[in-house]
């Protein structure tokens, strides 16, 4: 039997660790159903997401046993299609849940997917064949442009959607892979710094200053980048810091609302600082040991909002209190570690940057979705892998899964 089960889970202690806190995942979702006044959205999700799970574990079961190059030859043609995806959801896309005024999903009579989903696997593999067969290391921008393009096509097919927290988790891939692909860390963040500019430009001293200090940096930088190359990053930063005003101003309200009770909950109370007010009231209420499971007041009374998908680590939090929190959150930390040692186990150069790009995307999910409960971030409205209500999300992480075993593991 014990064979059985490690022949089924190829790498045990990575299958057993996802298989288990997509149990608790379901768990939770069961608990943010059981309210005062029961609803049909909440009350049988955990049902739902029970029968996505047995599908996907149908999905794992078969693409685990994929040989590594029939992964590695569909990068291109999965590819292709992902972005035909993306672009067709832009014409026919809906909403749904949580982003009801978000063209993201696409609906065939009663079935409906988020395209996204297979596009984020579908470009870790392309990225991983396209860096994977490079001799030499990624050491100028001209060696990041074709990366950048990759990732940048479906983020920004995305974006028009729009769709913030699934497009930061294309960045969270593309850095991932160039970090694993022998990009200096310093060259990654010249990358980011139009990002940075563009955050820091709310004040002028500092952005000036910011500016200066990307000037000096690239003077004193170890590899020394081509004219034009350094350019165009202090270029890109201006622009960025340019930008930021009407950039701001074409923000709809909710949006601009979204940024600024980040900064302070209260300037909006009743609107768009509710959510972030009673997510810190609920996971604050729960203490050392939390108020115990399905008896969270704040879940059981509707305060939380959207507690079976974005919210859902509120009601942890809730009802299991730090110990709960902590325990989620060190099962999370064993799987992206445990994807560490499978990529650096691994002799293939397309393995390790499959294992990367996968661990990229979590890791944002699970920093954005979890900072955004207590404040941290600002609210993207992004699951939580395996945790969170999503049957598209769920299929696809754990065909994420079947991939990731497959490729470490193949001799």
């Amino acid at each position: 039997m014990t064979r059985l089960l490690e022949k089924w889970a190829v790498d045990p202690p990575l299958v057993f660790a996802i298989f288990a806190m997509t149990l608790f995942g379901i768990a939770m979702i069961y608990s943010a159903g059981v309210v005062h006044i029961p609803n049909a959205v909440t009350q049988d999700a955990w049902v739902k997401q029970a029968a996505w799970f047995a599908i996907a574990l149908v999905a794992f079961t078969v693409l685990a046993r994929v040989p590594l190059r029939w992964i590695e030859w569909v990068a291109v043609p999965s590819y292709v299609v992902g972005v035909l995806l993306l672009a067709i959801t832009l014409v026919i896309g809906t909403g749904a849940g949580t982003a009801i005024g978000v063209k993201s999903w696409i609906r065939i009579g009663g079935f409906g997917f988020q395209p996204s989903e297979f596009a984020k696997i579908a470009t870790i593999l392309m990225l991983a064949r396209v860096l994977s067969q490079r001799k030499e290391p990624l050491t100028s921008l001209r060696d990041l442009l074709l990366p950048s393009v990759l990732v940048g096509l479906p983020l920004a097919l995305i974006m028009l959607q729009p769709d913030l927290g699934t497009a930061l988790a294309f960045g969270g891939i593309l850095f991932a892979i160039l970090f694993w692909a022998g990009t200096p860390v310093a060259l990654l963040l010249l990358v980011a710094s139009p990002g940075v500019g563009l955050v820091l430009s709310f004040d002028t001293r500092i952005w000036s200053a910011y500016i200066v200090g990307v000037v000096a940096f690239l003077y004193l930088y170890r590899y020394r980048l081509f004219l034009f190359e350094s350019v165009a990053v202090v270029l890109a930063n201006v622009a960025a810091g340019t930008i930021s005003r009407p950039l701001w101003e074409s923000l709809k309200p909710y949006q601009q609302n979204r940024i600024l009770v980040f900064l302070d909950p209260e300037v909006d109370a009743r609107g768009a600082g509710y959510q972030v007010i009673q997510s810190k009231v609920a996971v604050g209420s729960g203490g050392l040991t939390g108020q115990g499971f399905t008896l969270g007041p704040q879940k059981r009374y509707d305060f939380l909002p959207e507690q079976h998908t974005d919210f859902i680590f509120s009601v942890v939090g809730e009802e299991l209190g730090f110990l709960g929190t902590m325990a989620a959150i060190l099962g999370f930390a064993f799987i992206l570690t445990r994807l560490v040692r499978m990529a650096e186990e691994s002799p293939d150069p397309f393995a390790g940057l499959v294992l990367l790009g996968i661990l990229g995307a979590w890791l944002v999910h699970i920093f954005v979705n979890v900072g955004m409960t207590v404040g941290v971030v600002p609210i993207t409205g992004i699951p939580l892998p395996f945790v969170s209500y999503g049957g598209t999300f769920l299929l696809m992480s754990w065909v994420a899964v079947a991939i990731a075993v497959r490729v470490a593991h193949e001799r």
